[in-house]
C-alpha cells in the first residue's frame, strides 16, 4: 500500500467518522451522547491529515516527473581520457548498475501486501451499511442481571395520575431496592424492544445500558405478563403495574422484575437506543 493509498484511507476514515457523528445520530448506536464532540474532532483531524498527505504525495510525484533524464553520453567522452584503465572503469560501472538493479527489484518496499486493502472494508461498511444498535440477539444471550451497585439508593415519590414514564433501569431499581415499595399499585410506561422468553406466558421489554460504548453493554429486562408478545426486536411502549415478588430476599441466579401488562403500542426505535 503506497502513500497515496494510505492517505486516501485516512481521509475516508475521517469522513466516515464525521458522517456518523456530525451529520447524523448514528454514533449513538455505538457510544454515549457525550462522546460526540470527541468523534467530530477526531474525524476532522483524520480528514486534514489525509488531505495533507495526499497533497504532499501528488506534489512529490509532480516534481519527480519534471526531472530531466541524465545524459549518459559523457561516459563515452570520459573513456577517451582513460586509456587502458577504461575497461576496468567500465566493469566497475556495470557492476554498480547491477547493484542498483538488485536494489530496485529485490528490495522494493514501496508496495505493501495486497491484504492491506482489506482495511477499506470497515470504512465502506460505515458508508453503505452502518451496523445497528444492539438488540434482542445480544440481550437474549446474556443472562447476567444488571450490577446492583448501579441501582438507585434513593427514590422520589411517584406523583400525578395516569401511567408514569419510567426508564427500565429505574423500574428495576425501584422493584428490588425501594424499601418504600413506591411501585405498588402505580401504572408505569416502559419503552424498549421485545426479547422472547423461554417461559410460557411472558416476554421481556428490554433496553441495553452502556457505561462507555456498545462493547460494555448489558441488558435491562422486565418480564411482561398478560399481553401477547409482539415480534422479536420490535420497539414497544408497554403500560402495566409491578408484580411484587413473593420471596423475601433476592435469590441466587437471574430473576427479573415482573410487570402485569394492560396496554401495548408499537413505536419507532428512539434516536438514543441505550439507557
Amino acid at each position: 500500500m503506497n502513500r497515496v493509498t494510505q492517505n486516501l484511507l485516512l481521509t475516508m476514515l475521517g469522513c466516515a467518522v464525521l458522517r456518523i457523528s456530525a451529520f447524523s445520530s448514528t454514533y449513538l448506536n455505538y457510544v454515549k451522547p457525550g462522546f460526540r464532540p470527541f468523534l467530530i474532532a477526531a474525524g476532522a483531524v483524520l480528514v486534514v491529515l489525509g488531505l495533507a498527505g495526499l497533497l504532499q504525495a501528488f506534489r512529490s510525484r509532480g516534481s519527480s516527473g519534471q526531472e530531466e533524464p541524465r545524459d549518459h553520453g559523457d561516459h563515452g567522452g570520459h573513456r577517451d581520457h582513460g586509456g587502458p584503465g577504461d575497461h576496468e572503469g567500465h566493469e566497475e560501472h556495470e557492476g554498480h548498475g547491477d547493484h542498483g538493479d538488485h536494489g530496485g527489484h529485490g528490495h522494493d518496499h514501496s508496495r505493501g501486501p495486497r491484504v492491506a486493502w482489506l482495511m477499506f472494508l470497515p470504512v465502506f461498511a460505515i458508508f453503505l451499511v452502518a451496523p445497528p444498535a444492539l438488540g434482542s440477539f445480544a440481550a437474549a444471550r446474556s443472562d447476567t442481571p444488571p450490577p446492583r451497585g448501579q441501582a438507585l439508593s434513593s427514590f422520589t415519590p411517584l406523583t400525578g395520575k395516569g401511567p408514569v414514564d419510567m426508564p427500565i433501569g429505574e423500574f428495576i431499581g425501584r422493584a428490588w431496592d425501594d424499601g418504600e415499595r413506591s411501585l405498588t399499585g402505580r401504572e408505569v410506561r416502559l419503552t424498549g424492544f421485545v426479547v422472547p422468553s423461554k417461559r410460557k406466558g411472558q416476554w421481556y421489554v428490554t433496553r441495553m445500558q452502556i457505561a462507555c460504548c456498545a462493547a460494555d453493554a448489558f441488558p435491562l429486562k422486565v418480564a411482561v405478563k398478560g399481553l401477547q408478545a409482539p415480534p422479536e426486536n420490535a420497539w414497544v411502549e408497554v403500560v402495566g403495574t409491578w408484580i411484587p415478588q413473593t420471596f423475601g430476599e433476592m435469590p441466587n441466579g437471574v430473576v427479573y422484575p415482573e410487570l402485569a401488562g394492560t396496554d401495548l403500542a408499537r413505536v419507532d426505535a428512539p434516536a438514543e437506543p441505550y439507557e
